[in-house]
């Protein structure tokens, strides 16, 4: 499947954040990219702008494509409750974020080829759709066969005690429990996702 593979350190400047991850290049030059840096002289953007790029970084950040992206936010519609917040917690329910977020890869990225080179089961099957959608109760392990990964390994040494209430983690077994969906003051992202509804509703 199609995924970003270019700069990322271009895109972290372009929205002066680490969407990525700690990022030595946004620490050194924190203004967008350009050819005359920070001295160029920017003019106020549009509403439609600031709309627009507040939806690219919400899709940068969880690593989501167009399609699906706007296929998530149809069915946020859909639900009850505030459409923004019950999409923020859609993509925080997807596997591979859920997977990053355990703290079994240390990026999405890395997550998403955990999930997609079969290494994570949901619920004791294998799973290697990284867009699945998790739901209350269910069980994130890695593969048996896989435990002994040194990508898994060194990750989960490195692990910090689980910061996330909506997570459950067993560290002896390597899984984890997906146990509710999050509230919004929970998730963690700088993503305004008001402006991605006032975008979606032109």
């Amino acid at each position: 499947m199609a995924r970003y593979t270019g700069p990322k350190s271009k895109i972290a400047r372009k929205f002066r954040e680490p969407i990525f991850g700690p990022d030595k290049a946004l620490e050194r030059k924190n203004y967008p990219p350009g050819q005359h840096g920070a001295s160029k002289r920017r003019g106020k953007q549009s509403e439609y702008a600031v709309q627009l790029l507040e939806k690219q970084k919400a899709k940068y950040t969880y690593g989501v494509l167009e399609r699906q992206f706007a296929n998530l936010f149809e069915k946020a519609s859909s639900k009850h409750g505030i459409t923004g917040e019950v999409f923020l917690k859609l993509l925080e329910a997807r596997l591979d974020n859920t997977v990053y977020r355990l703290g079994i890869a240390p990026t999405r990225s890395a997550a998403r080829q955990l999930v997609g080179h079969k290494h994570i089961t949901v619920n004791g099957e294998v799973v290697n759709i990284p867009s699945y959608s998790l739901r209350p109760g269910d069980v994130v392990a890695v593969r048996e066969r896989s435990k002994s990964l040194e990508a898994i390994t060194n990750t989960v040494a490195g692990r910090k005690i689980n910061k996330f209430s909506w997570l459950e983690w067993d560290a002896n077994n390597l899984t984890g429990k997906f146990l509710n969906y999050p509230e919004r003051t929970e998730i963690p992202e700088n993503i305004k996702e008001n402006l991605i509804v006032e975008l979606y509703s032109k």
